[in-house]
């Protein structure tokens, strides 16, 4: 399938998926929901529906409601779609026969009726209001009395043409895809293929990010158009803020049981009316600024004061905004949301962990039944500890979003002390683990360019500093590894606006695009990514976000526009946010499929410029038959493996575990045992020409000559077998730096007459570790 068609495809499919099943219905325009627009209305309804059909050009009523509106009346009705008014008409109850209105009398009115509309009434209504998913539409009405002149009533109700963005299915959808990439990584990773592994974890990673960063947009506070807040509702899950009946079950009870009050909005829904307000529109009376707000509004029922009469209920009018609104589109109790999120992401942590060991077990009886090859997922199974510690450790930093967004939202709340608490414990624990995660990583990069010139060394040498601490660094080329400093200061400062500035939504729309622009800079500036693709992958992103921080900025009404602008911009938002996204699901699908499916999936991807292909070792190939070799050769065996080579994680917090490994590079060179004399009238390696000098031709050979290490732990082109007894080993363990960064002693030149690589190489031009690594 060619790259078109499969984008065309996947576009026609998301955008499909993106709409409701009533897409190919009929075309209707409903309201189920009525709100007052005047402060001290004379009119309240307890249930409002309402729907037109242009098939048979017929609205269809059926209302329950309260009156205290005595005498004839005519009423304005207003539609106004995308900011623009499409109807504004004068009614007259009495001529059109509308029983109960004419005139008007206090008291219950109980209406059930179809409405002939005219033809040309039915022409101003543009194709558009059928179509567009999420209508930004509302229908206002002002009863005036004629014997004053005076507006004693408004109501208005929100328009709806049944389509909708927001849909489970988009959901499932991109939550597959995305983890799809993640687990391709790991299978890869497992079959012996590490730059797929990155590259598909890579794209994964930021993948989710995009969603995260999605997410946010409808978590703020500032009023947008529905088509956006549906649109963002999609990928909710991203934050923990998912349905499940019984968590919320067990959410209330552990507020009720920590002494909290829980909210029972959604259990009392058949006593509210429910109005998803589409966003602030400009009324004419000053009154009514107070209900200009993008939210959802749940009007509680009226009851009337005495028999006859009503009482206006202003007080009873509760407006959700931000985090509260979406909790409620999810079907969550607002003091609920906090736990869900909490709930989810322990959850998903756990399984995790229980698959992992439990896929160590399954491969081992695979291996010892023959159904596979023994050194098949070797490494994974001879170090799945290490393997779950750094699945554990990336779960937390993409979660790290999430958590942090709801945990100090949870401060501002307070639903119990106990909810508090728990916020704070697990907010303080995830930013101090990824804090000292990113520490490490630092210190480890530091040392490798102090022992080797190259951070790439240390930091994918070795398997174990590899699987546990290589989620916070592998995706960034290797003079990058600081990367992810920059980045969990950008999710703590959004999460810092979004969660206490749930109050000031222009506040958040500002703050957001503040941010969006320096992490749009700084990506495009450093360009930290591994290689040319994911940095366009990933500086792509960083662009959307920063639009989408534009976007919602005009949304926050800053600069005054009017609300056709919003109106359209909602739409246009929607659609390059649905077309970006199927572009990136499709590219990590892609990947996902042919990093599992192909042979050799390393021919994809070029080999990474730092050079850490050939750093990152295989337990598979380096086996201990090497070790031997090295022990035999030398003579000496006294090179013991060092189980402790200061960079792991079992070190404390404290500053013992620094200071011990201080003290072990500060310790000077010892003299190592003398070799026996070399006879140079001895062929180096005997399956070659008798008489040779030169390098070693085989591809291991070649490789070993040029790195300079052995099993020993001597770094260097002196550290081999059979060097002249007047020359000293260097071992690159306890060497010491003299000043300017040259080595204090340089390394003994090779046996058989080979030059002094290294000092050659210093002098003449830099090493091609360093050259990769950026050096240069």
């Amino acid at each position: 399938m060619r790259p078109q068609s499969s984008l065309s495809w996947l576009l026609a499919l998301f955008t499909a998926l993106s709409l409701s099943p009533s897409t190919l219905a009929e075309n209707i325009i409903e309201s189920n929901s009525l709100n007052s627009c005047k402060s001290g209305s004379n009119f309240t309804a307890t249930l409002f529906n309402v729907a037109y059909t242009p098939k048979n050009s017929s609205i269809g009523l059926n209302i329950n409601g309260v009156s205290s509106i005595v005498g004839n009346v005519t009423a304005q009705l207003e539609v106004i779609a995308y900011g623009f008014t499409i109807v504004n008409e004068t009614l007259d109850p009495c001529s059109m026969g509308l029983a109960g209105f004419c005139p008007m009398q206090t008291g219950q009115i109980n209406i059930e009726t179809n409405i002939d509309v005219p033809s040309d009434v039915s022409k101003q209504v543009p194709g558009i209001a059928y179509t567009v998913p999420d209508l930004d539409g509302v229908v206002r009405v002002y009863v005036t009395s004629l014997d004053t002149g005076e507006v004693i009533a408004c109501m208005e109700a929100d328009l709806s043409n049944t389509k909708s963005v927001y849909q489970n299915a988009v959901g499932w959808a991109t939550a597959i895809i995305a983890g799809l990439g993640l687990v391709a990584a790991g299978v890869t990773s497992g079959l012996g293929h590490p730059n797929t592994a990155a590259h598909v974890a890579a794209n994964a990673v930021s993948l989710f990010g995009f969603f995260q960063a999605q997410a946010i947009i409808g978590m703020t506070s500032v009023t947008m158009p529905p088509i956006v807040q549906s649109w963002t509702q999609n990928f909710q899950w991203s934050m923990g803020i998912i349905r499940v009946g019984f968590l919320q079950s067990i959410a209330t009870w552990y507020q009720r049981a920590t002494g909290g009050t829980p909210t029972t909005y959604l259990s009392t829904l058949s006593t509210f009316s429910v109005q998803v307000q589409k966003r602030a529109v400009k009324r004419s009376l000053d009154t009514m600024v107070a209900f200009a707000t993008q939210n959802l509004r749940y009007l509680a029922k009226r009851q009337s004061s005495s028999a006859g009469t009503a009482t206006s209920t202003a007080d009873n009018v509760k407006v959700v905004r931000g985090i509260d609104r979406v909790g409620f589109r999810a079907g969550i109790e607002q003091t609920n949301i906090f736990m869900t999120g909490l709930i989810f992401f322990v959850f998903i942590l756990f399984m995790v962990a229980v698959l992992v060991a439990l896929t160590k077990a399954i491969l081992d009886g695979c291996a010892k039944a023959g159904w596979m090859r023994s050194e098949r997922f070797l490494e994974f199974r001879n170090g799945w500890k290490i393997v779950i510690k750094g699945v554990l450790f990336r779960l937390v930093a993409l979660g790290f979003v999430q958590m942090s967004i709801l945990c100090l939202w949870e401060l501002v709340e307070r639903d119990s002390a106990a909810e508090v608490v728990l916020a704070l414990v697990v907010f303080i624990s995830m930013a101090a683990a990824l804090g000292w995660a990113s520490f490490k990583v630092i210190q480890l990069a530091k040392k490798s360019v102090a022992m080797h010139k190259n951070p790439a060394y240390i930091l994918y040498s070795d398997p174990e500093c590899l699987n546990k601490w290589g989620f916070l660094y592998i995706q960034y080329r290797a003079t990058a590894y600081y990367f992810i400093v920059p980045l969990l200061a950008y999710i703590l400062v959004k999460a810092i606006f979004i969660a206490f500035a749930q109050k000031s939504p222009v506040a958040q729309a500002v703050g957001l695009l503040i941010v969006e622009a320096v992490a749009l800079i700084g990506t495009s500036v450093v360009r930290p990514y591994m290689d040319k693709k994911t940095n366009i992958f990933n500086i792509s992103i960083a662009s959307v976000n920063f639009l989408n921080a534009i976007f919602l900025l005009v949304f926050s009404d800053a600069f005054g526009q009017p609300e056709m602008v919003s109106g359209v911009m909602g739409v246009i938002f929607a659609f390059y946010n649905v077309v970006f996204a199927a572009v990136l699901l499709l590219l990590v699908l892609i990947a996902s499929i042919y990093a599992i499916a192909s042979k050799n999936p390393e021919v994809r991807y070029q080999p990474m410029r730092d050079d850490r292909g050939s750093f990152i070792k295989s337990q598979a190939a380096l086996t201990t038959e090497l070790d031997a070799l090295g022990a035999t050769a030398r003579q000496d065996g006294q090179a013991g493996y060092v189980k402790d080579k200061g960079y792991d994680d079992d070190a404390s917090f404290t500053s013992e575990s620094l200071k011990h490994q201080s003290e072990i590079s500060q310790q000077p060179m010892t003299q190592a045992q003398p070799y026996p004399p070399q006879d140079y009238n001895t062929p180096m390696y005997p399956s070659d020409q008798p008489g040779r000098r030169g390098p070693p031709q085989s591809h291991e050979q070649r490789q070993m000559y040029n790195q300079g290490y052995n099993n020993s732990g001597d770094y260097g082109y002196g550290g081999r077998p059979n060097t002249g007894h007047s020359q000293q080993t260097y071992d690159r363990s306890m060497s010491s730096l003299a000043s300017g960064g040259h080595q204090a002693q340089p390394p003994r030149s090779a046996p058989g007459g080979y030059p002094p690589q290294q000092s050659f190489r210093q002098q003449n031009n830099a090493s091609p570790w360093q050259r990769g690594a950026g050096y240069d």
